[in-house]
C-alpha cells in the first residue's frame, strides 16, 4: 500500500500566490483600454494569421543578404516574432520595441528559445525611448490597422525611420496600396439596418443613423463583389510623410454584372519590395483570410447598376480630432446609371 502525504500551503504562500496572480490580472485589466495590445487573445489571433505572419517570414528568411550581420528595429514588436526570426537569419543584433506589457512575456520568448542575448527589448513609446545605436540598417513593424491606417502604427514607423535609419536602410515592408469596390449585401442590409423601421410594431428608423455611421468590419464573400477593384491611393513607406497620411482621392469603379450595390468596400495590400524575389500579400475578398478582414461603408442609397457602369466619387480619410487613434472617413458618390441617378455623400467614424 502506498501512502501519499500531501503537505497544505501555509496561508501565508497562498496569500502571496493568490496576490501575485491578481496583480498581473490587473495589471493587465487595468491597461485594457489604452493598452489593449497587452491581451495575449490579440496576438494570437495576429499569430494564427499566416498571410500576415508567414509573409514577414518570408521576407526576412528568404532575404538574409537584408539581414545578416545587420542592426534591426521592430517597432511594435508584440510576441516578438519578427525579433525571433530576424535574429534567427543572421542579424548582428535587434531592438525589439513595445509600449504594451507585452513585452515581458517576448523577453521569455526570446529566452526560452537562446536568442536572449541577440535581441534587445525596450518598452515604451517608439517617441519617446532612445536606442544604444545611433542608425539601423533594417526597421521591421506590422503596422497596418483596418482599412489600413485605423489605429495604424505607421506614425511610429515614419519617427523611427526619420531617427535611426542608416542612408542606405530598408523598411519591410515599404508598400502598401489601398482598394475599393462595391458588393451586393441586401441580406445584411434588411436584417441590420433595415429591420430598425419596424421593431416590434414601432418605428425605431432614427437608430440607422448610428449603424450607417460605423465602417463593418468584416469578411466579404467574393460572390457578393459587382466591380472591379480599383487601387486609390499608394503608401511608400521610404518618402510618405506624417501629412499624406491623411487623403482626399477621387474613384471610379466599373461594374461587373447587373446586380444592386449596398456598399462600398476597402482593403489593402502589402510589399516587400526590397526582396530579391516579390513578396506580398492582399487582404481583399479574392485573397486568404486575414485578421483585417475588410472594411464595408454601407451607403444611404441602394444602386441599381449594370454591367459596364461606373460607380464614381471621392474619398476623404483623415485623423479624428477628438481621438486621434480614430479615423474619419467622408465618402462622396455619383452614379449616371440607365436605372439609377444619385448623388450623395456620407460620413464615417472607424473606432
Amino acid at each position: 500500500t502506498t501512502t501519499t502525504t500531501t503537505t497544505a500551503a501555509a496561508p501565508e504562500d497562498n496569500k502571496k500566490d493568490s496576490k501575485e496572480f491578481f496583480e498581473a490580472d490587473k495589471m493587465t485589466s487595468k491597461d485594457y483600454y489604452f493598452d489593449s495590445y497587452s491581451h495575449f487573445g490579440i496576438h494570437e489571433e495576429m499569430l494564427k494569421d499566416e498571410v500576415r505572419t508567414l509573409a514577414y517570414k518570408k521576407a526576412i528568411e528568404k532575404n538574409p543578404q537584408l539581414i545578416q550581420d545587420k542592426y534591426v528595429l521592430d517597432v511594435g514588436c508584440g510576441t516578438g516574432i519578427l525579433s525571433l526570426v530576424a535574429a534567427k537569419t543572421g542579424a548582428k543584433h535587434v531592438f525589439a520595441i513595445d509600449c504594451s506589457s507585452i513585452i515581458e512575456k517576448a523577453k521569455e520568448i526570446a529566452a526560452a528559445n537562446g536568442l536572449a542575448d541577440k535581441i534587445t527589448f525596450i518598452r515604451g513609446k517608439m517617441e519617446e525611448i532612445e536606442l544604444p545605436v545611433e542608425k539601423v540598417d533594417v526597421i521591421i513593424s506590422e503596422w497596418m490597422g483596418y482599412a489600413l491606417l485605423y489605429e495604424s502604427m505607421l506614425n511610429s514607423v515614419l519617427f523611427a525611420r526619420d531617427k535611426y535609419l542608416a542612408e542606405d536602410g530598408v523598411l519591410l515592408p515599404d508598400k502598401a496600396t489601398i482598394h475599393i469596390s462595391a458588393i451586393e449585401d441586401d441580406d445584411y442590409r434588411s436584417q441590420k439596418v433595415d429591420w430598425w423601421d419596424n421593431v416590434y410594431g414601432f418605428d425605431m428608423s432614427c437608430m440607422k443613423e448610428l449603424i450607417m455611421k460605423e465602417p463593418l468590419v468584416d469578411v466579404v464573400d467574393r460572390k457578393q463583389v459587382v466591380s472591379r477593384h480599383e487601387a486609390i491611393y499608394d503608401i511608400d513607406c521610404s518618402t510618405v510623410t506624417l501629412e499624406q497620411l491623411a487623403y482626399d482621392v477621387p474613384f471610379s469603379i466599373e461594374c461587373k454584372r447587373d446586380d444592386y450595390v449596398h456598399a462600398l468596400v476597402l482593403h489593402f495590400d502589402i510589399e516587400f519590395s526590397h526582396c530579391h524575389r516579390r513578396v506580398w500579400f492582399t487582404t481583399g475578398p479574392f485573397g486568404y483570410y486575414t485578421h483585417w478582414k475588410q472594411s464595408v461603408f454601407y451607403l444611404n442609397e441602394v444602386l441599381m447598376v449594370k454591367e459596364g457602369e461606373k460607380i464614381e466619387g471621392r474619398l476623404k480619410c483623415f485623423p479624428n480630432k477628438q481621438n486621434p487613434r480614430d479615423i474619419n472617413f467622408e465618402l462622396s458618390v455619383k452614379f449616371d446609371g440607365e436605372l439609377t441617378q444619385t448623388e450623395f455623400t456620407q460620413f464615417f467614424i472607424m473606432r
